[in-house]
């Protein structure tokens, strides 16, 4: 596969803008990985400067390959990530998160929706996936709320801090087909 573009312009709904991270963001990047919150559904995150820059690297290298586009949301402040990974064929799935001070806005369901629209119409995928801890309510509602559909609930399905954690799996089909 190819590597996945850029979007351009950036993708922006008027409310928030999603765009390539910049080493500007790390600052913002991880003060919102040290949240409790966000410690608790992820067991992922540079927690330190270099760290952040080498996770950038490793974005971009996936980038090339075809395989993850992962990008800021911003309002021009930082307030989570989104990402498009997982790209195989004409499938892929979508992941991210959210700063504290952005919960509650209606963020992640504004930057999925984005994306969602992008990778179908931009990329050409026909079908996205979302997983998500089934104790994670607020992803759930997300999924809900841009179209997704719960399709199953797979026990121990994923690695998660040391031991394996069950995931609620949404699917979306493109539907301008």
């Amino acid at each position: 596969m190819c590597a996945l573009p850029w979007p351009s312009p950036p993708l922006s709904d008027g409310v928030v803008t999603l765009r390539p991270w910049q080493p500007d963001d790390i600052p913002a990047m991880l003060v919102a990985f040290h949240d409790p919150v966000f410690q608790r559904f992820s067991d992922w995150a540079p927690l330190t400067d270099a760290a952040a820059r080498e996770h950038f690297s490793d974005l971009e290298r996936a980038r090339l390959r075809g395989e993850v586009l992962d990008l800021a949301i911003v309002d021009p402040a930082v307030l989570g990530g989104v990402s498009l990974h997982g790209v195989a064929g004409e499938r892929g799935r979508i992941g991210y998160w959210l700063a504290p001070d952005a919960r509650g806005r209606g963020v992640a369901t504004r930057a999925v929706r984005l994306l969602v629209r992008w990778a179908f119409d931009a990329v050409g995928l026909t079908r996205l996936e979302l997983t998500c801890g089934p104790d994670n309510v607020a992803s759930h509602c997300v999924a809900e709320r841009c179209g997704f559909r719960r399709e199953a609930l797979l026990r121990a399905h994923q690695p998660f801090k040391g031991g394996m954690r069950d995931s609620v799996v949404y699917g979306l089909q493109n539907t301008r087909l």
